[in-house]
């Protein structure tokens, strides 16, 4: 390798992250912010226009958004038009997936200092050898049998730290205005950034948004479950409590009916979750702020799904009723509980791509459609534009739909 490609090769050797390649091809990054490592999984093409997705307690962004873009016709929609960068909750990462090739070294610069190595005067051999076995190392001690717990002596982060990093990830990436995607908690983290950076969001699409502090049901709930999550880890108790959170009853069946594939695959999901990174994130969403009062400075477009048996439909409204009316939309869905993108996410598309003609992005038409999408041309015909004819309620904020 000639010496200009060993150098420009070693510039991307950044202190500040680990790049992987995990199943499909993207990119994970690991990522050092002020307040910690987040991890970031990239899908897309990066010069496009940036769509930012977090997601609630318990889940990362496969578990919480994977029903959303294994629907062809919402993928074809957001990765024609968005470079999308899954932001996990920090250690919410999916690093059991993860394969060791294409591993570019991060956090080897205090180990490094250790061991007294100037690792760029080094030749580019030894440089390599060294490296490589550091990144053995740490994944032998973290990395291959899940996301790597964090310590009780790393410091507990806020509402507000979570938002931080939102901002140092797009910092780092060296991004400009975002849309955001959020569910419930991931939901509340991007509104707050948003109010916070009010200049770098050009768009909510919020999923069952918090806005207020913890109701006394809420800070019950979350309360037992910080409090068996500590002494007895990520239980049957702690399972069903957040599948509640997550899931309406129809779908998580009972004694007599089974879950559904659907429940059953987040139960796996949160097996594999460390118990004390997720207390980390409950406690940082139970003890959130109440920012009512900062939605009036939001300066972009909003749109709101929520479930009509979701445990947080009452602050869905909530919110909505605080927000600017010309600029933001709330749409209901029956028969559904908070995770709409996974319980019911055909609802969304129709909504979503009205909303992104906002912003003259629009699906990519060369593309085949299924029959069964609201989104093909083939299906809709003048008479169903009629809001009654689409089995629609629209109220001047609200719409609701029946499936």
């Amino acid at each position: 390798m000639r010496n200009g490609a060993v150098e420009a090769q070693r510039r991307k050797w950044s202190p500040l992250r680990i790049l992987v390649k995990p199943r499909g091809g993207d990119l994970e990054h690991l990522i050092k912010t002020a307040s910690g490592f987040i991890s970031v999984a990239i899908f897309g093409d990066p010069d496009k226009p940036a769509l930012i997705t977090y997601p609630d307690i318990a889940l990362n962004y496969m578990s919480c958004f994977q029903g959303l873009f294994l629907c062809p016709e919402a993928f074809s929609l957001l990765l024609h038009n968005f470079c999308i960068y899954h932001i996990n909750p920090p250690g919410h990462e999916e690093m059991a997936s993860l394969s060791c090739h294409n591993i570019i070294p991060s956090k080897f610069d205090n180990m490094l200092d250790e061991l007294h190595i100037e690792a760029l005067s080094l030749p580019y051999e030894s440089f390599a050898f060294i490296v490589s076995f550091l990144m053995w190392y740490l994944l032998q001690e973290s990395l291959q049998f899940g996301a790597a717990p964090l310590s009780y002596d790393d410091p507990e982060l806020s509402a507000d730290d979570l938002a931080d990093q939102v901002a140092d990830v797009l910092d780092y990436f060296g991004l400009g205005p975002v849309m955001c995607l959020g569910v419930t908690a991931g939901a509340y983290v991007l509104t707050l950034f948003a109010i916070k950076y009010t200049q770098r969001v050009i768009g909510l699409i919020l999923v069952s948004p918090l806005c207020k502090t913890p109701s006394w049901s809420e800070w019950l709930s979350n309360k037992v479950m910080s409090n068996v999550l500590y002494y007895y880890g990520i239980c049957g108790l702690v399972k069903e409590l957040l599948l509640i959170r997550y899931f309406s009853k129809e779908v998580r069946g009972g004694s007599i009916v089974p879950d559904s594939d659907m429940v059953q695959s987040c139960r796996r999901s949160l097996d594999e979750m460390q118990s004390l990174n997720v207390l980390r994130y409950l406690e940082a969403v139970n003890g959130r702020p109440d920012i009512t009062d900062g939605l009036k400075r939001l300066q972009c477009r909003t749109l709101i799904f929520v479930g009509e048996n979701s445990p947080f439909h009452s602050e869905s409204l909530h919110m909505t009723s605080k927000l600017d009316r010309r600029f933001s939309a709330l749409i209901e869905v029956g028969r559904c509980g908070s995770m709409v993108p996974e319980e019911q996410p055909d609802a969304m598309l129709m909504s979503l791509e009205y909303f992104l003609m906002g912003y003259g992005i629009y699906r990519p038409c060369e593309l085949n459609i299924s029959p069964r999408s609201p989104l093909s041309p083939t299906v809709i015909s003048p008479e169903l534009f009629n809001p009654e004819s689409m089995g629609l309620k629209l109220k001047p904020i609200k719409t609701r739909i029946h499936l």
